[in-house]
């Protein structure tokens, strides 16, 4: 593994490997074909033991020579320079401080932050830097630096957001397995909007008949709402490869009266169908109205992909020839 140190097992993290690297460089460029609204990010670990199940992430830790299934919730890549390589990225004089995002790939805010206590460093480094940023956890220990990051807010745009997308208590234990509960993410998401922050809840993925029943969408929306929130991103679950063998194998052994309904919708693309996600979207936006909540549909989509993918293969085009006689 290009820049290990060392390999560390701990017994507070029973049955977790920490591989700690040092990195060359943490403020990485976001494909220009990429549906997301931002073209950089920081990824301080990589893997998550979070073990979320349907994790679209798995797939990368393949590049490592890792599965994209237990290795991914177990064994973690710990970019344990990620501050001090964040401040030499961001003072170069090219750096056009554009937002940065945090939590695009695995969360900052997993089991191993509360080790390694990278996120700090880096929030400083980025406002240091008059550079913007965003968050995206499912994590709880985000409490810890909403001080810090309601500092940041007075120098530079600081967007705070938290993933939550399971509000049946037994079914988030199941299939998020190293997640802190619904009940905790939402008192985060109550202690960061006391702060001042309009927070964003991801309701996602909404996980075709485990999540969607108007019971349990009207359930997870007015507990957003009550939490504080101010937004809400939502969509249906994505399967790509690594993150599709892992998620339907967990499906025939806890819910096989449901995999043939997700092979069918699964079978030959990483997206719920078209008819299904508009349905969704058409009992969301009065839902989300009726509880006070803007809402806005996932933005990986493909039909969003496409229009990406064909913006990044126009602004690379060979223009015009010029010939001479």
């Amino acid at each position: 593994m290009p820049g290990l140190v060392r390999s560390v097992r701990t017994p507070e993290f029973q049955g977790v490997t920490f591989h700690e690297v040092m990195a060359k460089s943490i403020v990485n460029r976001v494909p220009d074909a990429s549906s997301m609204p931002f073209h950089w990010a920081i990824n301080p670990y990589r893997g998550c033991s979070h073990a979320c199940v349907y994790c679209f992430a798995r797939k990368t830790h393949d590049y490592l020579g890792f599965d994209s299934g237990a290795d991914f919730d177990q064994q973690v890549v710990v970019k344990v320079n990620a501050a001090e390589v964040a401040r030499k990225d961001l003072a170069r004089r090219s750096w056009g401080h554009e937002l940065v995002a945090l939590g695009t790939n695995t969360d900052p805010y997993q089991r191993a932050e509360g080790r390694y206590g990278l996120m700090p460093g880096i929030i400083t480094a980025l406002a240091e830097s008059g550079t913007p940023m965003s968050v995206l956890t499912k994590g709880t220990l985000l409490r810890r630096d909403l001080p810090l990051l309601a500092d940041a807010a007075q120098h530079v745009p600081v967007d705070l957001s938290s993933s939550i997308a399971v509000f049946d208590d037994e079914l988030q234990k199941a299939i998020e397995p190293g997640t802190p509960s619904t009940a905790a993410r939402l008192a985060t998401v109550r202690a960061a909007a006391d702060l001042g922050f309009r927070v964003t809840v991801f309701v996602m993925p909404i996980m075709p008949w485990l999540t969607d029943s108007p019971e349990q969408l009207e359930e997870g929306v007015r507990r957003i709402a009550e939490a504080g929130a101010s937004e809400v991103m939502y969509g249906a679950l994505h399967l790509r490869q690594g993150a599709k063998e892992w998620f339907l194998a967990w499906l025939d052994r806890e819910h096989p009266e449901l995999a043939e309904g997700y092979r069918r919708f699964y079978g030959s693309s990483s997206y719920a169908p078209k008819g299904y996600r508009a349905q969704l979207a058409a009992r969301m936006e009065p839902l989300l109205g009726r509880h006070g909540l803007r809402g806005a549909p996932d933005l990986d989509q493909p039909e969003v992909r496409r229009a990406a993918r064909r913006r990044a293969e126009e602004a690379t085009a060979p223009g015009p020839q010029l010939t001479l006689f």
